[in-house]
């Protein structure tokens, strides 16, 4: 017998079938799904919109109809229709150095509250990665606690610090020597009762920066941070080329809020000041309060209050800038 008599014959494998034909695609049905799925996100953000247009719409609109009117006490209790004079109003405003003034005691006041408030808050939160857990849970609970305490009881706390006659402040630093602060009064001058004012403002918004920068923290990759100082860099190379980077996004929206949140301080002054603020303590909103319900021209103050809204846009729309070359790099 042969080999080729012995060896077994090979095994052919079936064939495989042949795929079902692909549906054609009809141009329609796509169109159909694609603008269905654009409707989504608009029907789910519906509700927010409509009820931010019952909120702030009217309110808004009305704004700007007065800040083109002439509207005063005659005109609020009806005793004169209220007439329209254009731009008188904004040009009135404008043309007053006290606005002026106020615009850049705000513009400064702002920034200090900023900057104080961003620096503190990286540096709390940079501290708290390194404690321990019972640590970081005790200085957690602090500063959502002082996070949560109404303005005005937090104001009212700092009253009586910076009290002239009772102060806690003035008879700690008189205590240091050479210093004698007893019976100073931190708001007979300008610069120094806006400087209170400013550690109160950074007192409340100190917890919410911490927070959102802790958390940010925490996507921070430990093997980057390894390989920077495997590279020689040091402490402050390693926050600057590896972890500042990442927050880039956490802190330019923490920063725009911030300003934004700054420059509408109101309650902090009016309290502070016994809801009278002298000349050298007004900022936009309290300048604006004082235009339309103290001196009852409620057109100016309502041009006052439009032109700090515009001043605000354009800190939002440097915002989306920034966030938009953000989304482009990565």
């Amino acid at each position: 017998m042969s080999a080729a008599d012995t060896t077994a014959p090979a095994k052919v494998p079936p064939a495989r079938p042949a795929p079902p034909p692909t549906p054609p695609v009809v141009a329609g049905g796509s169109a159909r799904r694609s603008a269905g799925g654009a409707a989504v996100p608009w029907a789910l953000l519906a509700p927010c919109l409509l009820i931010l247009a019952v909120v702030l719409g009217y309110p808004l609109v009305r704004l700007v109809t007065l800040s083109f009117q002439e509207f005063g006490q005659s005109q609020l209790w009806g005793f004169k229709p209220a007439e329209s004079v254009g731009f008188e109003n904004f040009s009135k405003v404008l043309g007053d150095s006290e606005f002026w003034a106020v615009v850049v005691r705000t513009i400064v006041f702002a920034g200090a509250c900023v900057v104080f408030t961003m620096v503190i808050g990286m540096a709390i939160a940079l501290l708290l990665q390194r404690v321990s857990g019972w640590v970081k849970t005790l200085v957690n609970i602090a500063l959502v606690a002082s996070w949560g305490m109404p303005i005005i009881v937090a104001t009212t706390v700092f009253k009586w610090l910076f009290d002239s006659d009772y102060g806690i402040f003035n008879a700690l630093l008189s205590k240091l020597p050479g210093v004698d602060m007893i019976g100073h009064n931190w708001f007979a001058s300008g610069p120094e009762g806006l400087a209170v004012i400013t550690l109160l403002v950074v007192w409340g918004a100190v917890p919410f920066v911490v927070i959102t920068l802790s958390a940010g923290l925490t996507q921070v990759p430990k093997e980057l941070e390894e390989a920077a100082r495997l590279d020689g860099a040091g402490a402050w190379g390693v926050f600057r080329y590896v972890t500042l980077p990442i927050l880039k996004p956490i802190i330019v929206m923490l920063t725009t809020l911030s300003v934004i949140w700054d420059m509408g301080v109101f309650p902090q002054v009016f309290v502070m000041r016994n809801g009278h603020p002298e000349a050298e303590f007004q900022l936009l909103t309290t300048y604006s309060y004082d235009k339309a319900f103290v001196v009852n021209d409620y057109a100016q103050g309502s041009a006052i209050a439009l032109l700090t809204v515009l001043l605000l846009l354009g800190v939002i729309g440097v915002y989306m800038r920034q966030m938009l070359k953000i989304g482009e790099v990565e």
